[in-house]
């Protein structure tokens, strides 16, 4: 049976990482596709998860396999893609030549494009999207920091995969209506160019009304790309997606209440994008806004501030000098 055989991490960076390790602390069988650089470090410090909410789990490298060869597919049954998406054909072609052919792939990519990669190299195979809602921080010495709360969500299956995944400190929920979710998931990370841009911990900006508001314009474009192409996002909080441009723009008080309720963010949460450009890698401005604006093209919607966004965040690749520290003014135009 595909359950009782050993879940594969394909691309374990900081997401990777953090869940294969929560699966293997968990009991479930795990082994991780790495980078040489992982790999050693993990070797050498063994893998330590650390949470928002203060708790902590140590494993030894010899609690889940780990390996830089694809040949590590061999025996899955279920493969976890991690990777950027910019990424995803490749893994997927190292899946098609490795994996048996009844393993469940599970994308727990940012983005809404990679499951459709994934289906069309994978040929018949199950392929089920997914939508991580928390940040994880790589911290170095083997540390993987998760430090925003939220429910892993995946496409329902057959095979119910999500219990299959669920362990303690670790959630996944099966969706009736992943797309919504993953598209719901999108407009939450408009933001992650933002944090990249500011240079700030999520935190901080998210405490500042300037930001937030910068942030509910941004998001005030998506929706209406959204709405014009038919598509309703789903929120992964209790909070109505339609209604959080409106809840941005609230008075600090107001809103530091509001989303003490519904999500935790510890004063150490960066976006992934931030990430990216303080180590020099190219980010994934092309599958988050860059998905919105092909969206709004197809449908007649203006989206100056998120194309405004992207150039920025283009300059700032380019440049190499990690985050560029802009003020909300500067990002928007405004001398």
């Amino acid at each position: 049976m595909v359950a009782d055989r050993p879940i594969v991490v394909a691309g374990a960076g900081a997401i990777g990482c953090f869940v294969g390790g929560r699966l293997a602390a968990g009991g479930r069988r795990v082994a991780l596709l790495v980078r040489p650089r992982v790999k050693t470090e993990i070797e050498r410090f063994g893998l330590r998860l650390t949470d928002y909410d203060g708790s902590e789990r140590k494993l030894g490298a010899g609690q889940l396999a780990l390996s830089e060869d694809p040949a590590i597919f061999h025996s899955a049954g279920i493969v976890l893609v991690t990777v950027k998406s910019a990424d995803t054909a490749d893994v997927a072609d190292q899946i098609a030549q490795h994996a048996p052919e009844d393993a469940v792939v599970v994308s727990l990519q940012n983005g809404i494009g990679n499951v459709a990669v994934l289906r069309e190299r994978l040929g018949g195979r199950r392929v089920l999207a997914g939508m991580v809602p928390f940040n994880v921080i790589a911290m170095g010495e083997g540390r993987f920091h998760r430090s925003t709360s939220g429910d892993i969500h995946i496409g329902e299956d057959a095979e119910k995969t999500a219990a299959a995944l669920s362990v303690p400190g670790l959630s996944v929920r099966a969706s009736r209506d992943i797309t919504g979710v993953q598209w719901g998931k999108l407009i939450i990370n408009l933001n992650n160019a933002l944090s990249a841009l500011s240079d700030m911990p999520l935190a901080a900006q998210l405490a500042n009304r300037d930001w937030r508001r910068l942030f509910a314009d941004q998001m005030a474009e998506g929706l209406a790309a959204l709405k014009a192409a038919g598509i309703v996002p789903v929120s992964s909080t209790p909070i109505p997606m339609s209604w959080s441009p409106t809840l941005l723009r609230l008075p600090d008080a107001i809103f530091n209440a509001i989303l003490g309720r519904t999500m935790k963010i510890d004063p150490e949460a960066r976006s992934s994008m931030w990430q990216d450009l303080k180590q020099g890698r190219k980010t994934e401005i092309d599958y988050l806004q860059g998905a919105v604006i092909a969206l709004a093209e197809q449908n007649h919607v203006d989206v100056p501030l998120m194309r405004r966004i992207v150039a920025l965040i283009k300059e700032a690749e380019a440049a190499g000098n990690g985050p560029p520290r802009l003020s909300p003014r500067e990002i928007r135009g405004v001398a």
